[in-house]
């Protein structure tokens, strides 16, 4: 699956990971999923992680009904995730996999490890016989 963002919606993800570091950011992604196949985010949220931390991420419940209150407002579709990993690389650590329970999202990891070159790619990530496996989707900045 091909996934799109554009440009604005990249940079806001970025200046709030870079806001909020050393902790990771998170926050949820809506939009549509076309009929070409390509899903595409129309709108970016920019929520609290509550845990706080560096090594893992929750998202406020109060925050997240809202950001699904205001999707359905919009017309939009829940998507998936993204958040921040601000010490390792853009991908899925054992508890993303673990945490990953809705195999119709895409997760989007921004890695911050290299502070002048931020990475972002998209995941998606599906039980298959009590194992979790992890496709890289393609990610394009529109």
């Amino acid at each position: 699956m091909t996934v799109t963002i554009n440009k604005n919606d990249y940079e806001r993800i970025l200046a709030h990971a870079r806001e909020n570091l050393p902790e990771e950011a998170c926050g949820l992604i809506a939009g549509i999923d076309r009929e070409d196949g390509v899903r595409e985010i129309k709108k970016v949220y920019l929520l609290t992680n509550i845990d706080h931390t560096n090594e893992h991420f929750s998202i406020d419940p109060k925050d997240q009904l809202a950001s699904i209150k205001d999707m359905r407002a919009e017309g939009l579709k829940p998507l998936g995730n993204w958040h921040s990993h601000p010490e390792s690389p853009s991908r899925p650590s054992e508890e993303d996999k673990r945490l990953a329970n809705d195999s119709n999202a895409s997760y989007l990891i921004l890695s911050l490890e290299e502070a002048d070159n931020p990475v972002l790619n998209a995941f998606h990530v599906e039980s298959v016989n009590g194992e979790k496996t992890v496709r890289k989707e393609e990610l394009t900045i529109i």
